[in-house]
């Protein structure tokens, strides 16, 4: 069967995945998450009309945060957990419908909230309710560009729940947004200021997390973290939630296995509480996408807790030592379930696995340096304010997002490398990898690279700006000597720019391209309100960033 899939930034030829997705996912995949996607709309719809009655259940909330998470790029491959999913999802939205009917409440004569279907016509449906169903090419690029931020903001909320923190706000903000982009009546105004509303909520949902992380494992600090490798067996940990690599830190203690982070978890090196353990060795390779060669000279285990997953080729050595858990699946890979009453997660089966494994096999040493967020910098405000003021800091440049395959984000490494050396690069997520063991070296005892983490502590980022802007008086974010040049790849990368956009933030470059999904009218659109930018080539871009 055929698909359409556009939402990041491989899409084939810069249109669109129609065969197979370049990411692995297959048509039958993208099919039902496109349905997944349209039943989960129905039951937003119905709970955002609970909620307006005071008896929205959290429940439904929480299903809502795992249904789009789960449909993230390379977070899930897994046709069955999908399937399940979607099982799950009507029989919520019929409870949902019978609880609105019993308090005698009416609810919005929509196709998604009447939709129904069963288990054999799932795929035909979903290609009947996919992307292409919105025919008016920029209505279906807002409403897309809707539901990716929604996607993003949804995302870093669940990781915010599994340590315990929720806003309810935050679910509001999602659910209605869900039922906004099922209005068939909307216009690209309401639309546009939808979008905007979706990073406000991207705002509170990174301001969230942050705070969940840092309670729970305190403020990132200053760090030098290993590249290098012990002589015990791995445990290779991929993805963002810091609650599964708590637990498993916890169940690997006197086990002779060692821990490691691979790409978006490099981070977790820089919290104090995970320090304590001396099996956490430090961090193996580079970006998600050279998973396939790294992971077969690791020899161990390895845990995906979220999206950053790459299919492995058949002639692989490794599949039968992966592991996923919470929204994140892989066909054959054996799945790690939820939490139960309030336990751990049990990863007895992967230590077990690992105990039997060889060490890893060293491909690089050294340390590279990171634990920059919004309080270890602040700290440091005095120092970086009077460096501006001397002029031994011209410029910060945000090189936040993503790292990803396409041969052209080199871009990144030699802008990385040609900015003049009294500038400083700000960055969070695996876009780092492309320079973050260069030696770039510092500026009065400041590490011209300040890594403030994951994806989701770009939020560390707008902080530290506005600090900034307070520090000099200035009353515009703008004003402030910071450019934008921001690679993206996934969902969480839009929310990340829709929270910007909506902070007032002018002037961000994205590339190495402008989304697939944005139609030439929202793409001028963005330009003129906003100043959006693509990239060019190295040497023009320094012309204009510079200037």
């Amino acid at each position: 069967m055929s698909m359409f899939c556009f939402q990041c930034q491989e899409a084939a030829g810069g249109k669109g995945c129609t065969v197979k997705g370049v990411c692995g996912k297959e048509p039958e995949t993208a099919t039902l998450m496109d349905l997944l996607l349209y039943v989960t709309r129905g039951m937003s719809i119905v709970n955002r009309t609970l909620r307006e009655k005071g008896i929205a259940q959290k429940a439904t909330s929480h299903q809502i945060l795992d249904y789009l998470f789960c449909t993230i790029t390379n977070a899930n491959f897994d046709d069955d957990a999908i399937r399940k999913r979607i099982d799950q999802a009507f029989i919520t939205k019929n409870e949902l419908i019978a609880l609105a009917k019993k308090r005698d409440i009416s609810l919005p004569t929509w196709d998604e909230v009447d939709y129904q279907t069963t288990p054999d016509h799932y795929l035909e449906e979903g290609a009947r309710v996919g992307v292409l169903a919105e025919a008016n090419e920029d209505i279906r690029s807002l409403k897309q560009l809707a539901i990716y931020g929604v996607k993003g903001a949804a995302a870093y909320a669940e990781h915010a729940l599994n340590l315990g923190f929720e806003d309810e706000a935050i679910y509001e903000m999602l659910e209605n947004a869900l039922a906004e982009v099922s209005r068939q009546d909307i216009d690209a105004d309401q639309l546009t200021s939808l979008v905007l509303n979706i990073g406000e909520c991207g705002v509170k949902a990174m301001a969230l997390l942050d705070k969940a992380n840092t309670s729970a494992y305190g403020n990132p600090e200053i760090t030098k973290v290993n590249i290098g490798v012990g002589k015990n067996p791995g445990i290779l940990v991929s993805g963002h939630d810091l609650k599964d690599f708590e637990e498993l830190l916890e169940q690997t203690a006197g086990t002779g296995v060692d821990v490691y982070t691979h790409s978006e978890m490099l981070p977790a090196n820089y919290y104090p509480a995970f320090k304590k353990y001396p099996h956490f060795v430090g961090n193996y390779g580079n970006a998600w996408w050279k998973q396939r060669e790294e992971f077969e000279s690791f020899n161990g285990v390895f845990l995906f807790t979220t999206n950053c997953i790459v299919p492995p080729l058949k002639s692989n050595t490794y599949a039968d030592r992966i592991y996923t858990t919470g929204s994140a699946g892989l066909p054959g890979a054996k799945h790690i379930e939820a939490r139960a009453a309030g336990k751990p997660k049990d990863f007895s089966a992967l230590i077990e696995q690992a105990k039997t494994c060889a060490p890893p096999t060293e491909i690089e040493k050294g340390e590279i340096i990171g634990g920059f967020a919004h309080k270890q910098v602040l700290a440091l405000a005095d120092k970086v304010v009077d460096a501006v003021k001397a002029g031994a800091i011209k410029k910060f440049v945000v090189m936040a997002g993503c790292d990803g395959r396409m041969k052209t984000r080199s871009y990144y490494t030699d802008f990385a490398q040609a900015l003049p050396q009294d500038s400083v690069i700000l960055t969070a997520g695996c876009a780092k990898y492309r320079y973050n063991k260069l030696p770039l070296g510092d500026i009065a005892g400041i590490p011209r690279v300040l890594d403030a983490g994951q994806c989701n502590d770009s939020y560390s980022l707008v902080v530290i700006a506005l600090a900034l802007k307070e520090a000099f008086g200035l009353d515009d974010i703008n004003d402030l000597p910071i450019v934008y040049n921001i690679a993206w790849y996934e969902q969480k990368a839009v929310i990340v720019l829709l929270a910007l956009l909506s902070l007032g933030v002018k002037n961000i470059h994205l590339g190495p391209t402008l989304p697939a999904f944005l139609s030439p009218n929202v793409t001028n659109v963005l330009v003129n309100a906003f100043g959006i930018g693509g990239i060019s080539t190295v040497e023009e871009d320094m012309k204009a960033f510079m200037a």
